[in-house]
């Protein structure tokens, strides 16, 4: 009964790392790009909104 909990456990703490990687592995490789893409597209709005304003003053 040792060796079966000692597995068990193990199988746990093995599963639950390559769980841990695989989300880590996505956030770094599908959410970070997007969110610096949308960081990016937001900037360039401000700045052309500013340019539009400053355009206009005359």
């Amino acid at each position: 009964m040792k060796k079966f909990n000692l597995g068990f456990l193990l199988g746990i703490t093995t599963t639950l790392g390559a769980l841990a990687g695989a989300v880590f592995t996505f956030k770094k490789n599908v959410v970070e790009p997007i969110e610096e893409k949308e960081a990016i597209l937001e900037e360039h709005r401000r700045r052309a909104l500013r340019k539009s304003r400053s355009a206009h003053q005359g």
